[in-house]
């Protein structure tokens, strides 16, 4: 008889002391080492979202080598992504799936959380970590996104914005219903760019998060937005940033958006939410990821840009406009100065006119000395 000295009531307790019933006890215990990662990753204050993805990540791994953890190989890791990369996966999408991989096999081959003793009573043998240095991915490069993901250029942004408006004007002339959804979006996409958000920081955004900058008095009580969605570290909440409002233009969006559009589908008391959806308080970010497919790909632009790229735009527009590198990292919630250079890409029209510039200024100082070659 096996001794009862696990932590009492855990999972791994039931089995060793016989109190679990075993019907089919591989199947119960891989779903009892899930619930147990589950809760540790909680214990550690992380998000269900990002738990969950982990969780059907291993199932998916048993599902491919058609066998339980206990019986993992390194040869399992190697064709599961060999396949994957034969679907031309990302390489930080596959060291992310290794990573959560890795942190599973960590768990359950720990003999302090006792799922080896399990194993070996019920089964014969024990979980082992599969997943190593020699069979795994490794950061090599500071950035690992696709080259087209990049900003957008002015001209481009403009052609945008205007094809937006102009789905607004075309819905409301043809008496389409969905007219106030593509005026919301236009506002919501130019809001995207005119204070370099996430997608989640513009979906989750409320009326009230506006406020005055006693510095920019010009702008009224649309001179600060307050962003209380920011991307979370591990294991914290949400990141609260205020963002100086620096466009003159986006001010005349949100009031116009504010004042005069945004109650002119809703009924009974005001939705709090700065977009509001006919069937929910708000509009989902995965909503406004699609209009900006949508309109990208109306205008032909790379499959690759999203709606990400407005944020990119709005740092390596600020940037090329002579904003300090500094303001404009604190303008975007970044902690490194590091992270804020990879979202900036200069455009070759910025690059182009800056050696002009060069050129130009050598030329006239060239021009303006005295003749080197005069007579002696």
């Amino acid at each position: 008889m096996v001794e009862r000295w696990t932590v009492p009531g855990s999972a791994p307790a039931l089995f060793l002391a016989g109190t679990s019933r075993l019907l089919r006890p591989d199947e119960q215990v891989f779903e009892a080492m899930l619930e147990g990662w589950r809760d540790q990753q909680l214990s550690r204050n992380l998000g269900r979202s990002t738990i969950k993805p982990r969780l059907d990540l291993a199932r998916r791994f048993l599902r491919y080598t058609n066998d339980f953890p206990w019986n993992w190989r390194p040869m399992d890791v190697d064709e599961f992504f060999a396949d994957l990369r034969g679907e031309r996966r990302a390489h930080s999408t596959l060291r992310s799936y290794q990573s959560s991989l890795h942190m599973f096999c960590d768990y359950i081959a720990d003999p302090r959380y006792h799922w080896t003793t399990v194993c070996e009573n019920l089964f014969g043998t024990h979980p082992a970590q599969v997943f190593f240095e020699w069979n795994t991915a490794t950061h090599t490069t500071d950035y690992e996104g696709r080259p087209a993901r990049r900003a957008l250029t002015k001209q481009e942004l403009q052609d945008l914005f205007d094809y937006a408006d102009d789905q607004v004007q075309i819905a409301r002339r043809s008496g389409n219903k969905g007219w106030f959804a593509a005026l919301r979006d236009a506002a919501a996409l130019k809001t995207a760019y005119a204070w370099g958000l996430r997608r989640r920081e513009v979906a989750m955004l409320d009326l009230a998060d506006f406020g005055s900058n006693p510095h920019a008095p010009e702008f009224g009580v649309y001179g600060v937005l307050y962003v209380r969605w920011g991307k979370a570290g591990k294991g914290s909440t949400p990141k609260r940033r205020s963002v100086l409002t620096v466009f003159p233009w986006s001010v005349r969006v949100m009031s116009q958006w504010i004042e005069q559009c945004h109650d002119l589908q809703s009924s009974g008391a005001r939705n709090s939410a700065l977009w509001p959806s006919e069937r929910s308080p708000r509009v989902s970010k995965e909503k406004l990821g699609a209009r900006f497919a949508e309109y990208r790909d109306a205008l032909g632009y790379p499959d690759e840009l999203t709606l990400h790229c407005l944020r990119h735009s709005y740092v390596t527009h600020l940037i090329e406009d002579g904003y300090d590198p500094l303001f404009v990292q604190q303008q975007v919630g970044h902690s490194h100065a590091s992270t804020t250079a990879l979202y900036t890409s200069v455009s070759s029209d910025f690059r182009t006119r800056t050696l002009r510039k060069v050129l130009d200024d050598s030329i006239t100082r060239a021009l303006a000395l005295p003749d080197s070659g005069a007579d002696s």
